[in-house]
């Protein structure tokens, strides 16, 4: 197999993920995290940089691909676990590349718009801002719509993942919004665009009280399960793009 310079694959990603536009955390640092020499023949994508990833990959991937990347604690000493993630890449030559909120709000490869289209969400249009852009997207179910325990099923078997709901003001859903993740602070959106549901991963105590008060369901299909989606469609781009291998490595939190 021919491998690829980690540098045209970096330039890739960079410029169709647009992670020099994209406002995120401060310690998201999208894009290369960890360098590595030699070409990537195969990679492997993830959600998360945990040891366990790392050490699930690290053997047999060039490149780790991952959403939540190595810095979200910000400055810190080369300690401990963090110090035993970096240990790990470099002594096996892994390259770390991380797309956090590029990889959430992508028309295309996104967690959001790919959970949409899974789920039968369609017209699909920007929603859920954070630093003045979309990370999400909303839309309308396509025929009738759906009760909300149907949806809610629905959901659950397209994340393979158990769906708690909070519920809104109606059974019936037909407007949908969704932000994967940690989403809920969308709620005040969805309402105004009176949007019958929002789905998202997690949510706080005060969210179920402004679901009901707002009318809006929201169905929480964990964090985890709503962010592989991203990372699985930039392995297919990947592989029909360059020609080499990649591999989902699958890691939940359990949450």
């Amino acid at each position: 197999m021919r491998g690829v310079p980690l540098r045209e694959i970096v330039a890739f990603l960079d410029s169709y993920l647009e992670v020099e536009s994209v406002v995120d955390y401060p310690n998201a640092l999208n894009g290369l995290q960890v360098e590595a020499d030699g070409p990537v023949e195969r990679f492997a994508v993830s959600v998360d940089s945990s040891e366990a990833v790392i050490h699930a990959s690290r053997d047999w991937a060039d490149l780790l691909i991952v959403h939540h990347g190595l810095f979200w604690r910000g400055l810190q000493p080369l300690t401990g676990p963090h110090f035993r993630r970096v240990r790990a890449l470099i002594e096996s030559g892994t390259a770390l590349y991380s797309a956090h909120l590029p990889l959430d709000s992508h028309p295309e490869v996104g967690n959001s718009a790919a959970l949409a289209r899974a789920l039968g969400v369609t017209s699909l249009e920007p929603f859920g801002e954070y630093g003045g852009a979309p990370v999400g997207w909303h839309g309308v179910l396509t025929g009738p719509g759906a009760s909300l325990g149907d949806f809610a099923a629905t959901l659950s078997a397209v994340l393979g993942n158990e769906v708690r709901t909070l519920p809104g003001g109606s059974d019936s859903v037909s407007g949908v919004g969704i932000v994967t993740g940690a989403g809920a602070s969308a709620l005040g959106e969805a309402a105004a665009l009176g949007l019958d549901a929002l789905v998202t991963g997690e949510a706080q105590h005060h969210h179920a009280i402004e679901a009901a008060e707002t009318g809006v369901a929201i169905l929480l299909g964990g964090h985890y399960a709503t962010e592989t989606w991203g990372v699985k469609q930039v392995c297919e781009l990947l592989t029909r793009h360059f020609g080499i291998e990649g591999r989902f490595v699958d890691s939940p939190t359990g949450l």
